[in-house]
């Protein structure tokens, strides 16, 4: 998989891109990043990305053309995705990360200041996708967090613990179940009993229904789109 970032800020993304998973998918070749200078498609020498906008207003406005230029000096391949990080775009989920994971070429557009031109995101961009309702300084973090999130579900991303990508929060539509380690007893504190019981079937009844009472609890909208038996919803109609 080839991912392009587009962004004023080049220099904030080398340290996150070559630790952890990410780094270690670079360097087995499964994905490669390619960030690029959006100054450098500029049309004056000052290399200016932004301008006043029209009708007035604070700040100041990304503007379309060198986005375009970026973009096209790129070439894509036609209908691989070019998402714009943006705060008024749809709130990026599980179900977008294993979308994008599927595709070849993913394009990510960095925004900054008061916005982007809005002909970016109507004629250029693919869509738009925001990292939460919140507001952050700019599309960097945000396009690092869908970068981790897409490389993570590539094939062989996370290496033996590959497995345990289909039990991760949201990947079944559920929040995780509690997770325990070393030593059984810490500071007073135990470990459920049923876990060091090796009764996988008993294991497995109880981290389902821990991920289900947790997310009843936490986030009781995911519930409504979960895929749960009969028996799981007369349960979480009792708890709620």
């Amino acid at each position: 998989m080839k991912i392009n970032v587009v962004t004023i800020f080049p220099e904030m993304f080398a340290p996150t891109l070559e630790a952890g998973v990410v780094g270690r998918a670079r360097r087995n070749g499964l994905v490669q990043v390619e960030v690029h200078d959006l100054r450098e498609h500029t049309a004056d020498k000052r290399r200016t990305v932004d301008d006043a906008p029209f009708g007035g207003g604070p700040g100041m406005v990304m503007a379309p053309g060198p986005f375009f230029a970026a973009v096209e000096s790129l070439a894509p391949p036609p209908g691989s995705p070019i998402v714009l990080l943006s705060p008024q775009g749809q709130v990026f989920t599980q179900t977008h990360a294993e979308r994008l994971a599927q595709e070849q070429t993913l394009t990510l557009l960095c925004g900054r200041y008061e916005g982007v031109d809005e002909r970016v995101a109507q004629h250029l961009a693919t869509m738009e996708l925001s990292v939460g309702d919140y507001v952050v300084s700019g599309g960097e973090i945000p396009a690092l967090l869908v970068i981790d999130a897409v490389t993570r579900l590539l094939p062989g991303a996370v290496g033996r613990g590959e497995e345990a990508v289909g039990d991760d929060s949201h990947t079944s539509g559920l929040l995780q179940h509690p997770q325990y380690t070393r030593p059984p007893e810490f500071r007073g504190y135990a470990v459920p009993e049923v876990l060091l019981s090796g009764d996988h079937a008993a294991i497995a009844r109880w981290r389902r229904e821990q991920s289900l009472r947790r997310t009843q609890q936490r986030r009781p909208d995911l519930l409504a789109a979960a895929d749960l038996t009969a028996e799981e919803r007369v349960l979480m109609r009792e708890e709620g």
